[in-house]
């Protein structure tokens, strides 16, 4: 599951206007395996500035790891793709798809 957001972009060219619609999406999700003490979250990162989102990669208390993002769908998708399998030092034995969080409208990708 993810939210969608619709944004407006006026792009001026030879004195006319041209309106683009830009979508964003976001996915919320929570990596269960051998995924902490990996490299998991910086691998993580460098996968989302590759693919050009924001959001934000975190550690959780019972060994998984929770992952939001957002960008363009198909970026998320590949991105998506890849956090199946993550970095050769990790195992991923399950990605669950949370509730979705409302769009952050972020500007960068973290490690918190």
């Amino acid at each position: 599951m993810s939210s969608k957001d619709y944004w407006n972009v006026s792009d001026i060219n030879d004195n006319s206007i041209r309106t683009v619609l830009i979508m964003t999406e976001s996915v919320h999700l929570l990596i269960s395996g051998r995924v902490q003490g990996v490299g998991f979250r910086a691998a993580t990162l460098q996968q989302a500035q590759k693919h050009g989102l924001t959001g934000w990669v975190a550690n959780c208390r019972d060994g998984s790891v929770e992952v939001y993002a957002e960008g363009e769908a198909n970026e998320l998708t590949a991105f998506k793709n890849w956090l199946r399998t993550g970095p050769p030092s990790a195992r991923v034995d399950q990605l669950t798809t949370l509730d979705p969080l409302p769009l952050e409208e972020t500007h960068n990708f973290e490690i918190r």
